[in-house]
């Protein structure tokens, strides 16, 4: 849950719905071939329920009142991957700042990973 308070009260935004939200924008941008899991959490759990969940690859936190969104992707292989991530990082924080209102300080972008088509 990210809990964002402000002069007109608190705001509060679950991890879930990031999760789509940027999911959603991540996987439509060009050469993304998807996301990889970050973290032993996520990992643990993938191998307990033996399914893929929404927030794979996704870390969204607040500092300062401002998030800071962490993505760790898979791209298919031949492709510019400076390019991609401009693309991503363009993307995802137009999607949140449209959808939430709140601002983006920064999308951080990891290549785990290639894949050839």
């Amino acid at each position: 849950m990210i809990r964002i308070e402000n002069h007109l009260g608190t705001i509060e935004i679950s991890q879930e719905y990031f999760a789509y939200l940027i999911g959603n924008a991540v996987s439509s941008c060009y050469g993304v071939a998807g996301m990889v899991k970050s973290g032993t959490r996520q990992g643990i759990r993938s191998i307990f329920f033996n399914r893929t969940f929404a927030d794979e690859g996704i870390r969204v936190r607040s500092e300062n009142g401002r998030l800071v969104v962490d993505l760790h992707i898979c791209v298919i292989y031949g492709m510019n991957i400076a390019e991609i991530s401009k693309s991503i990082v363009n993307k995802v924080r137009y999607t949140v700042e449209e959808a939430t209102g709140l601002s983006v300080k920064r999308v951080n972008v990891y290549i785990d990973g290639m894949k050839t088509e």
